[in-house]
């Protein structure tokens, strides 16, 4: 089990030496049970970080966004950025990473083992009708605090489908990490809730993907949580614009309208198309974009039929080494080429 004390000892030190000049982590929420993200940047704040299943946040997204701060203000930091890992927020990192977003010297990683469990899936536990104002690791069980007392529950049936299905609970790529490695403790075969989907003939399919996307109110909610969503300019960004008298020919020929930004089916089918061709190699699977959808689309559906495709035809596995090119920049000789005319 995880020492919390050891992981604020370690941000208490490290901004206390002067080595970062932030620690991005998780404190207690205003509003419930659940953690929220937090920058702490003096030793005192230390004090405050927590670890429990409702860390569900994908920290790698505030990386970018200080990435884009420094960008703007136009300052190059002196002091690298600390930020508290799960395995799949440093798989994210390593994406960013390989596309040379920052460098591998930017960033303190501490890592979190998730060891046998993993973050809980809020609406699985609404189904169950537990308000509870705490929440725990136990081994295999979640331990849920109320005002009636405690409650536990097997793990398996709270925790959310990505930590189920997750390859790599421990942070292979840190600085310093905490927890044990469990590595090869899946709870669910990779891409399950994929295939039980798939066990749905194409017209099913199909029907299920029309009204899903029907349902969708571009409110944009997946792009903004996602850390691989970083572009100055998003492709449904370039669709609207103020057009004027002076407006120039080559100006709006060059601001080509490829998705409207209407929430009707067939735009929403190309916005959420684009994304997942985008996510193709670089999805690491936090589930964030499918978590934060306030229409509930399962998204990571979308994501995990491209992560599985990376995976089969190229033996490609998103943010394991840093050392390994993007998959777009992977070229083998033995590579499949049939579908090359």
């Amino acid at each position: 089990m995880i020492n919390l004390q050891d992981m604020r000892e370690t941000a208490r030190d490290l901004l206390a030496k002067g080595e970062v000049r932030a620690v991005v982590g998780y404190r207690r929420g205003s509003s419930g049970m659940s953690a929220e993200p937090a920058f702490i940047t003096s030793a005192e704040q230390a004090g405050e970080l927590v670890w429990d299943p409702t860390c569900f946040n994908n920290l790698a997204l505030y990386l970018v966004e200080d990435r884009k701060f420094q960008a703007h203000i136009r300052k190059t930091p002196d002091l690298p950025i600390a930020v508290i890992a799960k395995g799949c927020d440093a798989r994210a990192i390593v994406v960013l990473m390989q596309e040379n977003y920052f460098k591998r010297e930017d960033v303190y990683i501490i890592g979190m083992s998730c060891e046998g469990t993993g973050v809980l899936d809020e609406r699985k536990l609404a189904a169950r009708g537990i308000q509870a104002a705490g929440a725990a690791f136990d081994g295999d069980d979640f331990v849920f605090t109320s005002a009636e007392g405690e409650q536990r529950l097997p793990a398996r049936e709270m925790m959310a489908d990505r930590c189920l299905e997750c390859r790599a609970p421990f942070p292979k790529e840190h600085n310093v990490a905490f927890g044990e490695d469990k590595t090869g403790r899946e709870l669910a075969a990779p891409f399950a809730a994929l295939e039980r989907f798939e066990q749905q003939d194409a017209a099913a399919r199909w029907n299920f993907w029309q009204r899903q996307f029907d349902r969708c109110i571009r409110c944009y909610a997946c792009r903004a949580v996602c850390p691989m969503c970083y572009c100055e300019e998003c492709v449904v960004d370039s669709t609207s614009f103020p057009v004027t008298a002076q407006t120039t020919a080559e100006e709006k020929a060059n601001r080509v309208r490829w998705i409207e930004r209407s929430a009707v089916r067939s735009e929403n089918i190309t916005y959420h198309m684009t994304r997942a061709m985008h996510l193709a190699g670089r999805c690491i699977d936090c589930g964030e974009c499918e978590r934060v959808c306030p229409v509930n689309i399962p998204l990571r559906l979308l994501n995990n039929q491209m992560e599985r495709e990376a995976r089969e035809q190229f033996g490609y596995e998103p943010g394991a080494s840093i050392s390994l090119p993007a998959l777009t920049a992977s070229f083998l000789d033995n590579d499949p080429g049939k579908f090359i005319r």
